[in-house]
C-alpha cells in the first residue's frame, strides 16, 4: 500500500485498571442468539469502547477469536478501508484476503466466502463507525452484514445509526442493541465509580444528586469527579451545575484543566493536535523528552486516555477531551497551532506514515508540504485505486497551488475522470499544457517534485484527452489523439497503452466499425494482462463479448468470457473484480441458445459475488438477463420490473449504448401487442421510420418495426405495415454492409413476421430460411422461440432436422380441453412439479430463488395451458401428460 497500516488501530484497547463493573452490559453483549449484528449506538462520552473492551476481556463472547479495528477519518477511502478490515481479520487468521492486489474493492464479497470457510466462531468490532460517511465504504458494509456467515458476529460502536436494515434485522431478531439509556451509569455503578475509582468520600445524597444532574452519563460524571478532587465544598459543587449538554462538558474540562501542573497541562494542549499519541511523536511535537512518561501518568490518573495497544506505547485522547483541549489550544496559543502540525507531519514522514504526514500538513495550513508529499504518491495512489484519497487530498489544496503543478494537476484530472466528474476536465489539461514548453521543460514558475512523471505528461494529456473527446461524442477526435498518445507513450507502458487501445476499441466500436473495434480490444486486453492489471481484463472481455455478439458470433463471446473469468477467477482464491459481470455475460449467450437452466446457473454465481464483485455496470446488466429470464418463463410483469429497475440501475460509462433498456422494454411490449406503449416511446425518443439507420441506433429502430408490424396485426392499418418493411429494409442493409450478422438475425426474422402478415409466404419462409442459415450454426435458438407463435409452421419447415432448434420447435403441446396449446416452459415444469409437493407459494418461490408474485404468474399460466382450476387438477393432469418425470416410479 501507500502507506504502512496502523498497527494501533487494530489492536483492542486495554481495559483500565480502575473500572466499574458492569456485567449487565455484558451479558445482553453475549446474549446474541443467533444475531449477525452488535449495534452499539450513542452519544460521545457514553463509554462505548469502554463496555465492548470490558465484554471481550470477559470472555463471554462465545467467539474463539476477536478481530478489532478503530476507525478514523481516513477510513472513508473505500481501499483503506477494506485493507484495514482485513490487516483487522489477519490478526485471526493469516488466511484471510492474504493476496488483496489491486481489487480491494471485491473484500465485501470474499469475505463472506473466506469467513464462512473458518472453522472457529469470530467477533470483529468496528469501532467510531460514525466516521465513515462513503456511499461505497458503507454499501460494502451492508453487503457484508446481509451475508455474514453463522459463525461471525459484526459488531458496530457508533454515535449514529449505521446506514443498515436495522428494522428488518430487528424484527428478524437478528440484531443486539445497547443504546445510551442502557450505557448510563445505575445509581449504583455511580457510587462505585464516584467512590472507589475516583476515591471521592461522598454522601448517598450527593451521589444521588450528581447522578441526577449528569443523567448517568460517564464523561460528564468523570469530568465532575476529577473536579471535585481536594475540593472543600463538594456539595456546593453538586449544587451548582446542572445538565448534561456539552457546555457543562466545556466547563468541567475546564476545571480539570485548571487543576492540573503546568507542565502537564501544557502538555495536553500541546498534542490535542494528535489523533493518536505514542511518546516519541508526543516530544517532537512538544520539544520535550518526557512524552512516554507523561503518558503513562495520565493513563494511571485515568485523565480520559486510550490505551491503543497491549505495550501501552501508543494512546489516544478521549474524543470529548481533545475536542475541548483544541478549543482551548486555539484560545491560548492560536499562533502555535500551525507548528505543532508541521512537526507532527516530519516525523511521520520520517517514520514513513504518508497519510498522517499529509494531515498534518493540511492542518498546519502548509499547502507546498502537503503538495510535496502527495505529487510522488500519486501513481500508488492510482495503482491501488485510493482515487478517493487523491481527490480529498487535491480538493484540500488551495486551487492555485494545484494548477502550478502540473503533476498535481494531471493526478486531479485522473480522479476526476474515475468519479465521472468531467465537466472540468478540457480546462484543466490546457492549463497542464500551458505550463509545458517546447523543450519539455517546466514552464517559469512550474513547480515539479516527480521529474519521470512530469516527463510523462504529454502522453498522459493525450490519454485523458482521448477518453474526454470520447464521452463527449467527438469520435473522429478521440481517435486523432489517441493515436497521439500511442506515438507518446513508451513501449515498456503496458497500462498506458492498454488504457489507449481500449479508447481506440470503443471509438471503432461507437462507430460500428466492429472489426477495427475488436482488433483494438484485442490488443487493449494482452497489455493489460502483461501490466499486471488482471482485474481491468474483465472490462476488455465485456467489450470483446459484446462485439462477437454484435458480429453473430456467440461462441466467440463465451470464449472471450470463459478466458477472461480463468484470469480473475483462477480457482485459487476470491474472484477479483468484474468475476460477477463475466458470470452475466455468459448467462446472457446461454439465454441466446435456448438453455435457460445454465443461465440461472451463472446468475445465481454473479448474485453470489454481489455487486461488490462486480463493476459498476453490473447491477444493469444483471436485471437485463433475469429479465430475459423471466421473459422466457412467460413472466411478462416480471420481466417489465426488472427493465425498470436496470432503467434506475444504469450508469452511463466509455461503451456505447448500443442496446438501451427503454428500447428492450419497447421490444418487449411490442412482442405482448402492446404496441401503442411501445410507439410512445419511439415518438419521446423521436425515432421515425423515415429515418437513415446508424449503429447506435440500429436495435432502437428494430424495436419500432416490430411494434409497427404489432400495430398491423391488432387494426390492419397496412400503412404501418409498410412502414416497417420499409425501415427494416434499410435496418437490413446497413446491418449486412456493417458485418453485424447478430443484428442481421433478428431483423430476418422480425421480417418474416411482416412479410407473413402482409400475406407474401414466400417471401417470409426466405427471410427466415436466411435467419436460420445464419443463426442456426453459431447456436441461436431464442431468436426464433420468441417468434413461435407466428411463426412455428414456417420454422418446422426451415429448421434442419434433428437440429436442437428443429426439437425446440417441435417440442409436443399439451393436448387438453379445448384443443393444443403451447407447452410448457421450462420454469413452469419446475412450478409443476413443485406443486406436486407438500411445499407452500412461499417455499416454492424460495426454492426457485423468485418472487411469490412471479410462482403466482407460472400457476396462472399452468392452470390455462392444462385447462384446469386448482393444484390437485394441475397435478393430475401433468401425471396424465408425463410432465412429472414419474416414469421410473411406475
Amino acid at each position: 500500500m501507500v502507506q504502512p497500516l496502523l498497527a494501533t488501530k487494530l489492536h483492542v484497547p486495554k481495559r483500565r485498571r480502575a473500572l466499574v463493573p458492569r456485567p449487565r452490559l455484558s451479558e445482553r453483549l453475549s446474549r446474541a442468539d443467533g444475531a449477525a449484528l452488535t449495534l452499539v449506538s450513542a452519544p460521545a462520552g457514553f463509554g462505548k469502547t469502554t463496555v465492548l473492551t470490558e465484554w471481550l476481556d470477559s470472555g463471554s463472547t462465545g467467539a474463539g477469536a476477536v478481530a478489532w479495528l478503530s476507525l478514523d477519518e481516513g477510513d472513508n477511502d473505500p481501499a483503506v478501508f477494506w485493507t484495514y478490515v482485513l490487516a483487522a481479520l489477519r490478526t485471526v487468521s493469516d488466511a484471510i484476503g492474504a493476496d488483496v492486489g489491486s481489487s480491494v474493492d471485491a473484500v465485501p464479497t470474499r469475505l463472506v466466502n473466506e469467513l464462512a470457510a473458518l472453522p472457529g466462531e469470530l467477533v470483529l468490532v468496528l469501532d467510531d463507525y460514525h466516521v465513515v460517511d462513503s456511499s461505497e465504504v458503507r454499501d460494502g458494509v451492508q453487503l457484508l452484514v446481509e451475508h455474514l456467515p453463522a459463525q461471525v458476529r459484526l459488531v458496530i460502536a457508533t454515535r449514529t445509526d449505521p446506514v443498515l436494515p436495522l428494522a428488518r434485522m430487528r424484527g428478524r431478531g437478528e440484531l443486539v442493541e445497547l443504546r445510551a439509556a442502557d450505557l448510563r451509569f445505575t445509581d449504583e455503578e455511580a457510587a462505585t465509580y464516584l467512590g472507589e475509582v475516583m476515591g471521592l468520600d461522598l454522601t448517598g445524597d450527593d451521589v444521588a444528586a450528581l447522578e441526577a444532574r449528569t443523567e448517568g452519563w460517564i464523561a460528564a460524571l468523570q469530568l465532575a469527579a476529577l473536579s471535585m478532587q481536594d475540593r472543600d465544598d463538594v456539595a456546593g459543587f453538586i449544587a451548582n451545575f446542572a445538565g448534561d449538554d456539552r457546555y457543562i462538558v466545556d466547563y468541567l474540562v475546564e476545571e480539570v484543566l485548571q487543576r492540573q501542573p503546568e507542565p502537564v497541562r501544557s502538555f495536553l494542549l500541546q498534542t490535542s493536535v494528535l489523533g493518536r499519541l505514542t511518546g516519541p511523536l508526543c516530544d517532537a511535537v512538544t520539544g520535550r523528552d518526557d512524552g512516554a512518561a507523561v503518558l503513562d501518568a495520565l493513563d494511571r490518573g485515568n485523565l480520559f486516555v486510550v490505551p491503543l495497544d497491549t505495550r501501552r506505547r501508543w494512546y489516544r485522547y478521549h474524543h470529548l477531551f481533545a475536542d475541548v483541549l483544541q478549543v482551548h489550544l486555539l484560545d491560548e496559543q492560536p499562533g502555535a497551532v500551525a507548528d505543532l502540525h508541521r512537526r507532527a507531519c516530519a516525523w511521520h514522514e520520517r517514520e514513513g506514515d504518508l497519510a498522517e504526514a499529509v494531515a498534518h500538513a493540511l492542518a498546519a495550513g502548509d499547502h507546498d508540504r502537503a503538495a510535496d508529499l502527495i505529487e510522488p504518491a500519486l501513481p500508488a495512489l492510482q495503482q491501488h485505486r485510493q482515487e478517493a484519497t487523491m481527490r480529498r487530498w487535491l480538493e484540500a489544496l488551495p486551487d492555485e497551488v494545484v494548477r502550478a503543478r502540473p503533476v498535481l494537476s494531471v493526478g486531479y484530472v485522473a480522479a476526476l475522470m474515475v468519479s465521472g466528474d468531467a465537466a472540468e476536465v478540457d480546462e484543466r489539461l490546457r492549463d497542464v499544457e500551458r505550463l509545458l514548453t517546447a523543450d519539455d521543460a517546466p514552464a517559469p514558475g512550474t513547480v515539479v517534485v516527480d521529474e519521470e512523471a512530469f516527463r510523462r505528461l504529454p502522453a498522459a494529456i493525450a490519454v485523458y484527452r482521448t477518453g474526454r473527446l470520447l464521452l463527449s461524442g467527438d469520435v473522429p477526435g478521440a481517435i486523432a489523439h489517441a493515436r497521439t498518445a500511442l506515438d507518446l507513450l513508451r513501449p515498456e507502458d503496458h497500462q498506458g497503452r492498454g488504457a489507449v487501445a481500449g479508447l481506440l476499441g470503443l471509438a471503432h466500436w461507437t462507430t460500428g466499425d466492429l472489426d477495427a473495434g475488436l482488433r483494438w480490444w484485442t490488443e487493449a486486453a494482452a497489455a493489460l494482462e502483461s501490466a499486471g492489471f488482471r482485474s481491468d481484463v474483465t472490462g476488455a472481455a465485456l467489450a470483446t463479448a459484446d462485439i462477437r455478439s454484435a458480429q453473430g458470433r456467440p461462441g466467440q463471446a463465451m470464449a472471450a468470457y470463459d478466458r477472461a473469468l480463468r484470469i480473475v477467477d483462477p480457482g485459487t482464491g476470491t474472484p477479483l473484480r468484474g468475476a460477477a459481470d463475466l458470470h452475466v455475460g455468459m448467462a446472457g449467450v446461454l439465454l441466446e441458445r435456448g438453455d435457460a437452466a445454465a443461465a440461472r446457473r451463472h446468475l445465481a454465481a454473479a448474485d453470489e459475488l454481489g455487486e461488490a464483485g462486480g463493476l459498476p455496470q453490473f447491477p444493469y446488466r444483471r436485471c437485463v438477463e433475469l429479465a430475459r429470464v423471466h421473459e422466457a418463463d412467460g413472466d411478462v410483469d416480471g420481466a417489465l420490473a426488472l427493465l425498470a429497475e436496470a432503467e434506475r440501475r444504469y450508469v452511463a460509462d466509455y461503451f456505447p449504448e448500443v442496446r438501451p433498456v427503454a428500447a428492450l422494454r419497447a421490444r418487449l411490449l411490442a412482442r405482448q401487442g402492446r404496441w401503442g406503449e411501445a410507439l410512445g416511446w419511439a415518438r419521446e425518443r423521436g425515432l421515425s421510420p423515415a429515418d437513415e439507420p446508424d449503429y447506435l441506433h440500429e436495435f432502437a429502430h428494430l424495436c419500432l418495426a416490430r411494434a409497427l408490424v404489432a400495430r398491423h396485426a391488432a387494426t390492419g392499418e397496412q400503412q404501418a405495415l409498410l412502414d416497417a418493411v420499409s425501415l427494416l429494409d434499410r435496418l437490413t442493409a446497413a446491418a449486412e454492409a456493417g458485418g453485424r450478422t447478430g443484428s442481421l438475425i433478428e431483423l430476418l426474422v422480425v421480417r418474416a413476421v411482416a412479410e407473413q402478415a402482409r400475406g407474401d409466404t414466400g417471401a417470409a419462409a426466405a427471410a427466415l430460411r436466411r435467419a436460420v442459415d445464419l443463426g442456426e450454426p453459431a447456436g441461436y435458438v431464442q431468436v426464433f422461440l420468441d417468434e413461435r407463435r407466428s411463426l412455428a409452421a414456417l420454422l418446422a419447415t426451415v429448421a434442419t432436422p434433428g437440429g436442437v432448434l428443429a426439437a425446440q420447435v417441435r417440442r409436443p403441446t399439451a393436448d387438453v380441453p379445448g384443443g393444443p396449446v403451447d407447452a410448457l416452459t421450462a420454469r413452469e415444469l419446475d412450478v409443476l412439479r413443485l406443486l406436486d409437493t407438500d411445499l407452500d407459494g412461499p417455499d416454492i418461490a424460495r426454492r426457485l430463488f423468485v418472487s411469490v408474485n412471479t410462482v403466482r404468474t407460472h400457476t396462472k399460466n399452468i392452470y390455462a395451458k392444462l385447462g384446469v382450476n386448482n393444484r390437485r387438477a394441475a397435478v393430475r393432469r401433468g401425471d396424465e401428460l408425463g410432465l412429472l418425470g414419474r416414469a421410473g416410479e411406475r
